[in-house]
């Protein structure tokens, strides 16, 4: 790589690349994310580049590993430009037919394609799929088309022209305004006006000062942030450096999860990419600006995900918050100004110095301005990352974008928020997704974390499905959440097994609302929520455990109980042979019993059961 020393250079190296790349008739995009690379996506790679060899055709067409598409479930997902023929569920064993009837012939892989639930009707190009068509994608658009480790390939798409722009005609006081002006909200979960926090930082008294990038994304079910730093980390790093531009920064940090490996290396490929041609580094771009940036991982602690837990793990303390009086755009990092934004946030910025301010804070709402990545996942057909305008009814992107729910079943509610947020139930289905609506329901944002459920989940269980992942990742600092997490899930788990009693509910409701009032930090104050927002939606449910010792949606074990019918078992002993227990009795073909002091209600003898014979009570 040669060293760019200006933006004249950047322009002449970005028309050079798509020179060179006017010869190529075909590109194959392969889906590198997180749910393709596990269903064999990266196998594919070197699959089609072989056949495309053989064939001597491998000079006219590009095989490219993208970042993820977005459509999980249909995964790996290939698709074919420049049709945009989107073929799911690709194995390697279909690579030579595709190359010879699509890439060679122009021909349709039938059975490769979509196929419509509703209509039945195949689909072949991919925007036209009603799961990519409901959407509104910006921030996340170039994910799915970009090829993740190379930066030459993101620079043909106009990579790092909004840093050219930058810092060769902007002062850093115009950068913060034109963030003020788009109105973009951190979408970590705090959703505080990113523009205003940047000029916070700019006027803080110090003369080093950190941007910095959380990248620690913990809700179960969440990988919005993993996803964009796999495949576009230069969309990141850019937004990075022209934050740093705009508070005065030379130094920042990317505070990566663990489990984010590839994340990771991505991230550190990028980083030395963009070192190599001036983009970071000392004088970027012969400006005379200088940023460093380097990747630090995380142990895997979900308060880590907390500004100040963050920034004490950087340091190389426990990661424990601190109270919000210090603010940490004041002193922050070893207590010097510091400036955090999480990663879709920084994705946002190029967008927005290209686009304008005005641009972006057209999209969406009064108050929640742009668009909002989600990840879809739980009981829908289409699970995946979602990207819409702020202000979508979620009943859009419940059945519209996500297909509804499997087998036909009734939507129950969805959680938002992560682990801390809350449950919107089936009756606000129509509600607007934004900060200010989702606050008002008794949920929240958070990073944009969506499990669907249906009418077979239990809310108890659910609120006590938090609860333990909550008591297992609270730092432990302040007695409100140390404690009252834990007495709050005790009073949940003696529900769920059958021992309530009478004011476990009104308890659960006073110690919520203390913790909200005492917890130090955002997540202790927020960690009551998934128990008081099922109490108030689903209040019938817990006095069904409470009172009446039934599970309503009949998942607690110790509140059902599997039952025979007599007129339908035929005796044929499936089900007592299935059984791991011994629970079943009865002799060949004479109705069957279940010996409920021995069943463990594991649900093995109704699954085997031919005539429907069993069934819970």
């Amino acid at each position: 790589m040669s060293r760019l020393n200006s933006v004249q250079d950047l322009n002449s190296l970005r028309e050079e690349i798509n020179r060179n790349r006017e010869s190529i008739k075909k590109r194959i995009r392969i889906c590198g994310g997180p749910g393709c690379h596990s269903g064999g996506g990266v196998h594919l790679v070197p699959a089609f580049e072989n056949e495309l060899s053989e064939r001597q055709a491998s000079r006219e067409h590009m095989v490219t590993l993208t970042g993820c598409h977005g459509f999980c479930a249909r995964g790996p997902i290939v698709v074919i430009e420049p049709q945009n023929i989107f073929y799911e569920r690709v194995s390697k064993e279909r690579v030579a037919e595709i190359v010879e009837r699509t890439i060679l012939r122009d021909e349709l892989v039938e059975d490769l394609l979509f196929v419509d639930p509703v209509t039945g009707e195949k689909i072949v190009r991919e925007r036209d799929i009603p799961f990519y068509a409901g959407q509104e994608r910006i921030i996340f658009n170039d994910t799915g088309l970009n090829w993740s480790t190379d930066i030459d390939d993101y620079i043909s798409r106009g990579g790092y022209s909004a840093l050219a722009k930058v810092v060769s005609g902007m002062k850093p006081e115009e950068v913060i305004e034109e963030m003020k002006l788009s109105g973009l909200r951190g979408r970590g979960g705090g959703g505080f006006p990113a523009g205003v926090k940047w000029e916070s930082c700019r006027r803080a008294r110090g003369e080093i000062k950190y941007v910095m990038c959380n990248a620690d994304e913990g809700d179960p079910g969440a990988y919005m942030d993993r996803a964009l730093l796999e495949g576009n980390p230069h969309q990141v790093i850019e937004g990075m450096i022209i934050g740093g531009y705009a508070i005065g920064a030379t130094e920042g940090h990317v505070y990566c999860r663990y489990e984010y490996p590839l994340a990771v290396k991505n991230c550190n490929w990028a980083i030395q990419q963009a070192k190599s041609y001036g983009l970071l580094g000392n004088n970027i771009l012969g400006t005379g600006f200088n940023l460093d940036i380097f990747v630090n991982r995380g142990g895997g602690a979900f308060v880590c995900g907390e500004s100040t837990a963050l920034m004490a793990s950087l340091e190389g303390k426990i990661g424990e918050p601190r109270g919000k009086h210090i603010h940490t755009v004041e002193k922050g990092l070893w207590m010097r100004p510091s400036n955090l934004n999480n990663v879709e946030t920084w994705a946002s910025v190029p967008l927005i110095i290209n686009r304008g301010g005005k641009w972006f804070a057209s999209i969406g709402t009064e108050r929640s301005k742009g668009t909002k990545i989600f990840s879809v996942v739980g009981k829908i057909n289409n699970s995946g990352l979602v990207e819409v305008a702020m202000g979508t009814p979620l009943r859009k992107i419940v059945y519209d974008i996500g297909g509804g729910i499997p087998g036909g079943k009734r939507f129950k509610a969805v959680q938002t928020g992560g682990p801390s947020g809350g449950c919107v139930p089936d009756k606000l289905i129509d509600l607007p997704v934004d900060y200010e609506k989702l606050k008002q329901a008794g949920s929240m944002m958070g990073s944009g974390g969506m499990i669907i459920m249906d009418e077979d989940t239990c809310m108890v269980d659910v609120a006590r499905y938090f609860l333990t992942f909550l008591a297992e990742e609270s730092c432990g600092k302040c007695v409100p959440c140390r404690v009252g997490v834990k007495r709050m899930l005790e009073i949940v788990t003696r529900m769920c097994g059958g021992k309530g009693k009478p004011g476990d509910i009104e308890q659960l409701e006073e110690l919520g609302k203390s913790m909200k009032e005492a917890a130090l930090c955002g997540l202790g104050k927020s960690a009551p929520n998934p128990v008081l927002s099922t109490i108030h939606y689903f209040r019938d449910e817990y006095e069904a455990h409470v009172y009446e010792k039934k599970c309503p949606a009949k998942v607690c074990k110790a509140l059902i109980t599997y039952v025979i019918d007599v007129d339908k078992c035929t005796g044929c002993g499936r089900c007592r042979i299935k059984c791991p227990e011994g629970a079943i009795l009865g002799a060949k073909k004479e109705c069957h019993v279940i010996d409920e002091d021995i069943c463990v209600r594991c649900g093995i003898c109704m699954d085997s059961c031919k005539f429907g014979a069993i069934t819970i009570e």
